[in-house]
């Protein structure tokens, strides 16, 4: 996943980290300013979204080892402010 913003429940997660992805679909949001994630797999797709206190991941946090566990470490603390 290449980062494309400065979210809190990035923090402690390297750019271009590895997640685990288990579908051949993806959502298309209609706002690029949403996109907080990309992943390049054939084409490049939105693999993150944050708008506010939503934050939403095309991946399994739960299956994606240490980053994984990070971003679901950084989700609980998180109070929903940026």
């Amino acid at each position: 996943v290449k980062r494309r913003s400065d979210h809190p429940l990035w923090r402690g997660i390297g750019d271009d980290s590895h997640f685990y992805f288990a579908h051949s679909y993806y959502a298309a949001p209609s706002d690029e300013r949403t996109v907080s994630g990309t992943t390049e797999y054939g084409e490049t797709f939105a693999s993150a979204v944050a708008d506010g206190s939503v934050f939403a991941v095309q991946f399994h946090p739960e299956k994606s080892a240490d980053e994984g566990l990070q971003l679901l470490r950084n989700f609980v603390r998180w109070d929903g402010r940026l």
